[in-house]
């Protein structure tokens, strides 16, 4: 074989996977057409969880040293925000850091694992067999065990899989300008009238995003390309002014088409990333959502092409991810409801649902930890402990001991000594809701719990009995 894993697809998606399944000790190449890193940031915001994966593999600091810490999110652009400081997590907080920046440090951090980024490689076709994958690219073939598709919303992956992208088509048409601003607005930065929804965000310096969406923008065809003096025009009527709008870097349309891909795997070719999912731009998790599919896939299939766990093991990234995608679409389209909610009963709406936020801690922490994606938790089966699939409480130790080629032991009471075939890592968890009482659990490499002890087991046996059980044990 050339390589047991290829990518396609080098966006942030496609090399955090790569980079995953690299530490798994898997052999990885990843094929992007581009020949240079896309100077344009279609995202800027990188959420709390996703800031628990980076500290988890030692990138962290240099992300927080990078970008602009915001302590609250937005739902739909409410004038109520989101308390991002009562989430349970060391980064409680959104970080401003535009996606090619994002997008070049996830390179630097791939290659220097040893991924091999090959750019300039336009994969014109993917053909599964029986026990490898071939794909076409430009003047060469690649034989591969396992194909991702981290290729976007086009994604020639998909295609080749025959797996159904089902959705509905665009009615709505947002905007965006990189636009240098005289007059850049201070304090307020949203507006939502029965004229529209403007959204300013500071970029650099000298340079600022204007988002917007208009009544008529709310339409089923696509407009033309978006002109400055269109766009100057749009956002004078909704904030008052235009801001001294001028000198654009970058302008663009994008559309709310929301589709979820019916599979995320078949055989030996996978999804993660906009080749799984497509939804409007609303609450910047899209990019944040990709990441976290490569990180539940990573460790599966890098254990799989190793032969430390059964193929088996990659159905449960579906049945686990999916599930996230297609809530990722219902909060995304509700958003957008209230976002293009322009006629006096629209305005009432958001008024209401507002005031809900504002007075009620807990509508709001709910909607925090969605778009957080702290909230995320995985099926588990019948009988496993209410603790299983949920996210484990990531501190400082637990996100130094996280890896994709192993499972962490959390004990709980400093007595078990070392258990072969996982880390040990010895600590408290506090007064959290569900853990009180439970004297040890497995957390994944993924950092989602695996087991939990209950009250009446015999801890020394129940431990031996879930570490045989794991799907992934060092050394096997």
């Amino acid at each position: 074989m050339d390589v047991q894993v290829a990518v396609v697809g080098g966006g942030p998606v496609g090399l955090w996977l790569a980079a995953e399944l690299r530490l798994g000790g898997a052999s990885v190449v990843v094929l992007e057409s581009r020949s240079e890193p896309d100077p344009r940031s279609k995202a800027l915001t990188l959420h709390p969880r996703t800031l628990e994966l980076l500290a988890s593999r030692g990138l962290g600091n240099r992300f927080l040293a990078e970008g602009a810490r915001v302590p609250a999110g937005h739902f739909a652009v409410l004038e109520q925000r989101l308390d991002f400081s009562v989430l349970d997590t060391p980064f409680p907080f959104t970080l401003v850091v535009p996606q090619a920046r994002t997008e070049r440090l996830f390179e630097e951090h791939a290659r220097d694992l040893g991924v091999d980024v090959r750019r300039g490689q336009r994969v014109t076709g993917v053909v599964p067999g029986e026990d490898s994958v071939t794909v076409h690219v430009d003047g060469h073939d690649l034989v591969a065990d396992y194909v991702v598709g981290c290729d976007g919303t086009r994604s020639t992956v998909r295609a080749a899989a025959g797996i159904p992208f089902s959705g509905t088509p665009s009615t709505v048409w947002g905007w965006l300008a990189d636009v240098v601003l005289d007059e850049p607005p201070t304090g307020t930065t949203s507006w939502v009238t029965e004229d529209g929804l403007v959204m300013v965000v500071r970029l650099a310096a000298d340079l600022h995003r204007v988002v917007g969406i208009t009544p008529a923008d709310v339409r089923a065809d696509r407009p033309g390309e978006p002109t400055l003096a269109e766009l100057r025009a749009k956002t004078a009527a909704v904030a008052g002014t235009d801001f001294g709008m001028r000198d654009p870097v970058w302008l663009s349309r994008f559309g709310d088409a929301s589709r979820l891909a019916d599979r995320y795997r078949a055989g030996r070719l996978l999804l993660a990333g906009d080749a799984a999912h497509q939804h409007f731009p609303a609450g910047g998790v899209g990019l944040n959502v990709g990441v976290q599919d490569a990180a539940n896939l990573g460790w599966k299939l890098a254990a799989v092409v190793r032969g430390r766990a059964p193929e088996a093991l990659l159905d449960t990234y579906e049945a686990e991810r999916r599930r996230v995608g297609a809530d990722l679409l219902d909060h995304t389209r509700a958003q957008t409801a209230l976002m293009t909610a322009f006629t006096p009963r629209g305005l009432a709406l958001r008024g209401l649902v507002n005031r809900l936020v504002a007075t009620h801690p807990g509508v709001s922490a709910d909607l925090a930890g969605r778009l957080s994606g702290l909230a995320v938790t995985y099926p588990a089966a019948e009988g496993d402990h209410p603790l299983v699939g949920r996210r484990a409480p990531h501190g400082d130790g637990l996100l130094a001991a996280l890896r994709p080629d192993r499972y962490v032991l959390l004990d709980l009471t400093g007595t078990l000594g070392d258990v072969d075939g996982v880390v040990v890592l010895r600590g408290e968890v506090g007064d959290r809701p569900g853990w009180r009482g439970v004297r040890a659990a497995l957390v994944r490499p993924d950092g989602h719990v695996a087991w939990a002890d209950r009250p009446d087991d015999d801890l020394p046996a129940a431990t031996r009995a879930a570490v045989a059980a794991l799907p992934l044990i060092l050394g096997r």
